[in-house]
């Protein structure tokens, strides 16, 4: 059993068809009891992805449908959501001013070290994260964390 904390980027594979999706869909397959940590605010980053696919016509509309019902039915049963919280609010701006990071990408760094925190202390394992931005792994190995990119996993 294993941890991670998907950064959209990463996340969207799983609902659209791209480099690395056949790795991610597996990594993450509940079947095997792994445990999927996301900010909450990837809820919104990931339909906005599979919008923004249907209407660059690399997803149908009806394909496009059942891509976010299905990660709403994913969001809502299988991942653990971490909250937007004021200090997770100004540790991300920290963040985003030390790596030069993009807004979010910096909140999914800021709940990524929160969370690995919050492990550390319980003894639990570390986690992995899940992304293919390559800004935001930079910052994070940075960080400390392992990271793993699914466009390496054709």
């Amino acid at each position: 059993m294993s941890s991670f904390f998907g950064d959209s980027s990463a996340l969207v594979k799983r609902y659209a068809s791209e480099t690395g999706s056949a790795w991610l869909t597996t990594t993450i397959d509940p079947k095997f009891g792994n445990y999927v940590f996301i900010a909450r605010i990837t809820f919104v980053e990931v339909v906005s992805a599979i919008t923004r696919k249907e209407r660059g016509g690399h997803l149908s509309a009806v394909d496009a449908a059942t891509a976010r019902s299905q990660f709403e039915t994913d969001y809502l049963g299988e991942f653990f959501s971490v909250e937007i919280t004021e200090t997770l609010i100004f540790e991300a701006a920290r963040l985003a001013e030390k790596h030069a990071l993009r807004g979010y990408d910096a909140i999914q760094l800021a709940a990524a070290l929160q969370t690995q925190a919050k492990r550390t202390v319980r003894g639990l394992p570390p986690l992995t994260l899940l992304s293919a931005d390559t800004d935001l792994n930079a910052a994070a190995v940075s960080e400390g964390l392992t990271v793993d990119n699914p466009n390496n996993h054709p």
